[in-house]
């Protein structure tokens, strides 16, 4: 089985799927590993699940499957089914440390 690599506009899942790279207008990239973003999800059901006590402290081996450019964010799915997360792009740029 050949793994391809979710891509948006400016924005890529890494070839082993364990990070997003963003491109920058400089023409360089930054990269948020898919663990950070997934520990970062802001959608209801993880905020109600970090709410409750119920949200994993990690998600060692978690990939990006899937990225939909949402015009002011994406929409990030991942190896565990979870798909309801939006990421507004500053919101990415700051999980890379810019």
């Amino acid at each position: 089985m050949t793994l391809v690599a979710p891509t948006a506009a400016g924005y890529e899942a890494s070839a082993d799927l364990a990070s997003l790279l963003v491109r920058t207008a400089q023409g360089g990239a930054l990269s948020v590993s898919a663990e950070t973003l997934r520990l970062s999800c802001k959608c209801a059901h993880c905020t109600r699940a970090r709410f409750d006590g119920r949200f994993p402290k990690a998600f060692p081996g978690i990939a990006i499957t899937d990225i939909g450019d949402l015009g002011y964010g994406l929409n990030i799915s991942f190896s565990d089914g979870h798909n309801r997360g939006i990421y507004p792009k500053p919101y990415l740029l700051n999980l890379a440390g810019r």
